[in-house]
């Protein structure tokens, strides 16, 4: 049975989808940088929006990448409330090869515990909490989720050992990591892949690990935490192996591994 909560949140993955494509389908997505060099668009700004209005039905605050700047004195004594990044994968969006989601997920003492992650251009969805990880190819309107809905892990019988990599960001560190693992004899195969549709493939099962050296924040991992997470599968900072935590006073993860 999905939550109402989580209902809403993925009412509000799709309709943000909606507003994304829309630009998307357009020659111009006004473009803009931000402080830290990363680019917006006109459909981050919308999808924000759009999400904002869904989620402000439920009794929890919202820390969205696309927000006003939240003091960290005040959010520290959110025990739970929705992290939101309402376009991830922005460059992917920008080159349009399809690879951006929307990421929406509730924490609870700074952990996970239930995510959305929508792909507007290919009508994907992973939903998450307590019951499970499930995941819709071509989704059919959300009146019949759980009859559209298989749960995760999928069985993949692959022969190769296949990590996944970013497709804009993949470092130095990343690289040499990947040239260390134990791919259990078998063959390795790095597959390149944008935002959180990283985490999602290990959830899947379509990989097995997917090791991140280098920098993210908080709403670009979250989402898809639970995913994972409820599929049996791991976040874990590196080195360390503990589990990713959310709502710290810097907003920037750690590096970390999900297997």
């Amino acid at each position: 049975m999905i939550s109402e909560e989580l209902k809403i949140a993925i009412e509000a993955s799709v309709e943000a989808g909606k507003q994304i494509i829309s630009i998307y389908n357009t020659a111009d997505f006004g473009v803009e940088f931000k402080k830290d060099n990363s680019p917006l668009t006109i459909a981050d700004k919308n999808a924000h929006n759009t999400i904002m209005k869904y989620l402000s039905q439920t009794q929890f605050p919202v820390l969205s990448e696309e927000g006003k700047d939240i003091n960290y004195e005040e959010r520290k004594i959110w025990n739970t409330f929705w992290l939101v990044d309402p376009l991830d994968g922005t460059k992917e969006f920008i080159k349009k090869n399809d690879e951006f989601t929307v990421n929406i997920a509730l924490i609870e003492n700074s952990i996970p515990i239930a995510g959305v992650v929508y792909v507007p251009a290919t009508n994907c969805l992973y939903y998450a909490d307590e019951n499970g990880a499930f995941f819709i190819d071509d989704l059919q309107g959300i009146e019949s989720l759980e009859k559209q809905a298989k749960r995760l892990p999928v069985d993949d019988n692959r022969n190769e050992f296949v990590v996944v990599g970013s497709r804009s960001h993949m470092s130095e560190e990343t690289e040499k990591y990947i040239n260390k693992l134990d791919h259990k004899g078998k063959p390795l195969k790095i597959v390149s892949k944008g935002s959180s549709l990283k985490i999602c493939m290990v959830a899947e099962g379509k990989a097995d690990c997917y090791p991140r050296l280098g920098p993210t924040m908080e709403w670009d991992t979250a989402a898809g935490h639970a995913i994972a997470k409820y599929a049996g599968k791991s976040v874990l900072k590196y080195p360390g192996l503990i589990d990713l935590e959310y709502n710290k006073e810097n907003l920037l993860n750690p590096y970390f591994i999900v297997q």
